[in-house]
């Protein structure tokens, strides 16, 4: 089934009172889960049997096609087209965060989710590659919102897709635990403070992926450049552009430092971009006596 809706319409008014709001009760956890790499990526559904298996009740609203790095953007258009292929299943043709809000102020505008999940990611989203990861925008979305959220991403470490592909097994298992653990400790209140977000980044373990990861690690975000684009001329206005993925020396407690290391990184996250005051102070420094 594909329905076109209009998109202003859809965000009019406010969001339904939030999961963070009203207490868990008894009932399973309502998720919606998302994403970048499409509604039927092979880390999405991962992540969606192995939460319903759990129990909790899990509603796939995510892009209709591919929409890696497609960062926080969000789509300003009359009207967006949406399939619905399946049960709990909604594909929305747009950026993730197109798909998070439709998901929030359509599929479940009568109830919040409990929380959003975006991911599991085909590869990484950690250090600065997270600054424009749609996975990562997709949760953005969420807590912009009101809404507990969590991107999740499995590592690849060049050359064996089939191991990243593994790996996603146990990024599910994990992701699984983690809100069991969210839930068990919420005592019926919020899953995360309000806010607050986490980048989880699970490292594959093992030459085939299917390894178990040391442990876990709360990082802060790496912010050395991982990524370094090269252009050539390729006649009249077209260059061609070729991209180098070489992360260097991970800071300490970074999540670099602990994918690389093969531990689970769970990095906190917030959807604004406030500097520390630390930062602030210093800024305010460079700024002094400056008028208009």
């Amino acid at each position: 089934m594909t329905v076109a809706l209009l998109c202003t319409p859809a965000l009019v008014g406010a969001l339904p009172a939030t999961a963070a709001d009203r207490p868990a009760g008894p009932a399973p956890l309502r998720i919606l889960l998302s994403n970048d790499d499409g509604f039927d990526a092979p880390g999405i559904r991962a992540v969606y049997d192995r939460l319903t298996a759990a129990g909790y009740e899990v509603t796939i609203v995510a892009p209709l096609h591919n929409n890696s790095g497609a960062g926080t953007k969000i789509n300003s258009v009359p009207t967006v087209t949406v399939q619905h292929p399946e049960e709990h299943v909604w594909a929305v043709d747009g950026t993730p965060g197109d798909s998070v809000l439709f998901g929030l102020y359509q599929v479940f505008k009568d109830k919040a989710p409990d929380l959003v999940i975006s991911g599991t990611n085909f590869g990484p989203n950690y250090g600065t590659l997270a600054n424009h990861s749609g996975t990562v925008g997709a949760a953005v979305a969420a807590l912009e919102n009101g809404v507990p959220a969590i991107a999740v991403s499995t590592d690849f470490t060049g050359g064996n897709p089939q191991a990243t592909l593994n790996a996603m097994r146990p990024t599910a298992d994990f992701t699984a635990k983690l809100v069991a653990r969210l839930k068990e400790r919420s005592k019926s209140g919020r899953l995360l403070p309000a806010g607050v977000g986490l980048n989880i980044n699970h490292p594959v373990v093992g030459a085939d992926g299917t390894g178990t990861a040391k442990g876990i690690a709360i990082t802060t975000q790496d912010g050395g450049r991982i990524v370094t684009p090269s252009y050539s001329p390729a006649g009249g206005d077209t260059w061609n552009v070729s991209v180098a993925f070489a992360p260097g020396t991970p800071a300490r407690g970074s999540d670099l430092e602990a994918v690389q290391d093969g531990r689970i990184a769970i990095s906190p996250l917030s959807a604004d971009w406030d500097a520390a005051p630390s930062d602030t102070a210093k800024a305010t420094a460079a700024l002094a006596g400056l008028h208009p």
